[in-house]
């Protein structure tokens, strides 16, 4: 019997030795990545590039995955934050589509319910609105039958009046009623780094900041690895593999453009944008769905104190790594919020943070941007690249067994000794998931309130980590003396500190964007917080990391963009 491990033993050896994910392990993991020939190489690391890595080492195979910006960085990070099961793409009578990913969010669920939380999702029904009464009615009926909903989270219809008792803020002119069902609210950049990081304790490989510059091929044209460049480090390596994977995003083209291979279909990148109120100026009850007259969907979602906005849909052609919130985008959101709730009179003024980002679609001609497809398609290029594009954050674990499926059978075709198993990561729990599935979360928390104190933490405190971090936050409990010390030493107070280690030594956050963007999404839903605490949090990073001058400047002024970028639109 033959499998990915036993095929490579000095990789099988430096996984062992190269354990650690902090950003101090950078180079041991990106050094054991190019030790010996890797079954897989992935080159991206959203979502699609995590679930791939799990899914892959789940099964034995030896994997390495390679990300030019930090994880997450581009759409895991930027999305409506919602693992949903598609109600608009039932309205598209795009079944299989509803059907999957209804069933994929309780997997997620399930598997990690410290990111992912269910949220009662109110859609309002207007006379000569997108939606009718008994319209709704059935198609949330067929909604819960292809999605497997669970008998307590099925929809119920409401009354006008029962709906403004669900949210007083929603425009009462021509009111019918409402239908209130279930979706599943998450943070998708910690979904994210929690998937990669299962992958890695699984045996997987991942690095940030390293660019795939040059495809390798051998003397048959076959791809077989990748040039890379850590882009922290400045060194180049070369890395070897039997089966490369683009899953690169909204990069997918370039890179398939790199193998030659960028021929028929290609992307169509369209842009989503997100607002940020204080609870105080939006006090929204209820998270809202509904479509705008030109056709968009737009959620409304209270969130820690804050009501976030979006989307807006336009196709997109700018800089791909630097999607930005315009004044049209700003503009057009408000009016569709001021139109669904008019009471509040919301202006630019009250707009806290904001955030964009893009969506890598498989390009439809004829379409316009909230019609094209979000489904996936998998491409394999002459030279054997794999390419995984389209799809949605749902999606993303049965996208993955669907790429490592092809590899294992491509690798039973060239060699039928390789006996590799089916997925399973559909009972795979993710990094932090080990809590006893949903029915315990509840409890877990409790009795980590409790170990919280045992360690100085508050209760409040205690439970914030706990439900952030999930069964992980053991780890910041028992770091709670070396927090603390670093606490002490820079000014922060326990929990800022307690996550800010753990972001350095278990998450690979190697810049201060990265600590305050993907591992806290504190840009987006406490922007006070972080230019409140930004230099004692640079000043820390700096003496964990060894930083020299010029990556201090650096790092700072990326954080500052970020900053003014979230809060001043670009004109255009």
């Amino acid at each position: 019997m033959t499998t990915g491990t036993e095929n490579n033993g000095n990789i099988e050896n430096s996984v062992t030795a190269g354990k650690g994910f902090g950003a101090a392990d950078r180079g041991s993991m990106l050094n054991a990545m190019t030790a010996g020939q890797l079954d897989v190489l992935v080159i991206g690391g959203g979502i699609t590039g995590a679930g791939i890595a799990l899914d892959a080492a789940s099964r034995g195979l030896t994997v390495g995955v390679v990300e030019m910006q930090d994880f997450a960085a581009g759409t895991s990070s930027r999305s409506t934050k919602l693992v949903h099961g598609g109600l608009r793409y039932l309205k598209q009578l795009e079944i299989g589509v509803v059907a999957e990913v209804g069933k994929e969010r309780a997997i997620v669920y399930e598997n990690g319910p410290h990111v992912t939380t269910p949220e009662w999702m109110l859609l309002p029904l207007y006379k000569g609105g997108t939606f009718g009464k008994l319209s709704t009615s059935i198609g949330l009926r067929v909604y819960d039958f292809l999605a497997g909903v669970k008998r307590g989270e099925r929809r119920k219809m409401l009354s006008p009046g029962d709906t403004l008792a669900k949210e007083p803020l929603l425009k009462r002119d021509g009111l019918k009623g409402g239908g209130y069902y279930v979706e599943y609210r998450t943070d998708d950049a910690r979904l994210t780094i929690e998937v990669m990081k299962k992958a890695v304790e699984t045996g997987a490989l991942a690095v940030n900041y390293v660019k795939a510059e040059k495809l390798r091929y051998d003397e048959n044209g076959t791809v077989c690895g990748a040039e890379v460049r850590d882009l922290i480090g400045g060194a180049a390596h070369g890395i070897s593999a039997k089966y490369v994977i683009n899953a690169a995003g909204p990069w997918v083209d370039d890179v398939r453009e790199m193998d030659g291979s960028k021929r028929g279909k290609t992307l169509r990148l369209t842009k989503g944008v997100h607002l940020v109120f204080d609870g105080g100026r939006f006090p929204l009850r209820q998270a809202v769905y509904f479509d705008t007259p030109d056709g968009r969907m737009v959620f409304a979602i209270p969130r820690e104190g804050k009501t976030y906005f979006g989307t807006t849909d336009t196709n997109y052609a700018g800089d791909t790594a630097h999607p930005v919130t315009t004044v049209q985008d700003r503009d057009y959101l408000l009016a569709a919020a001021n139109g669904m709730f008019p009471q509040l009179a919301l202006t630019a003024d009250d707009v806290e943070s904001s955030w964009a980002g893009l969506r890598p679609l498989i390009q439809q001609e004829g379409k316009s941007p909230s019609e094209v497809s979000r489904r996936d398609e998998l491409f394999v290029s002459e030279s054997g690249l794999l390419s995984i594009a389209g799809g949605k954050l749902t999606g993303y674990r049965k996208m993955a067994e669907t790429v490592v499926g092809k590899v294992v059978s491509l690798m039973r075709s060239a060699d039928q000794s390789w006996t590799i198993g089916p997925s399973m990561t559909q009972h795979i729990t993710m990094s932090g998931g080990d809590v006893g599935g949903s029915e315990q979360f509840e409890s877990f928390v409790s009795e980590a309130v409790r170990t919280g104190a045992e360690h100085g933490f508050g209760k409040e405190d205690a439970a914030f980590l706990a439900r952030r971090y999930g069964s992980n936050v053991r780890s910041i409990f028992e770091d709670a003396e070396l927090s603390g010390k670093l606490g002490d030493k820079f000014g922060l107070t326990p929990k800022l500190a307690a996550m800010l280690r753990y972001a350095i030594k278990y998450e690979m956050a190697a810049t201060p964007s990265d600590f305050f963007v993907r591992r806290t999404g504190d840009l987006f839903f406490r922007i006070a917080e972080v230019r409140k605490w930004k230099e004692p949090v640079i000043r820390a990073m700096e003496a964990e990391l060894g930083w020299s001058g010029e990556q201090k400047n650096r790092y700072s002024a990326e954080l500052d963009v970020y900053i003014r970028e979230a809060v001043t639109p670009a004109e255009g």
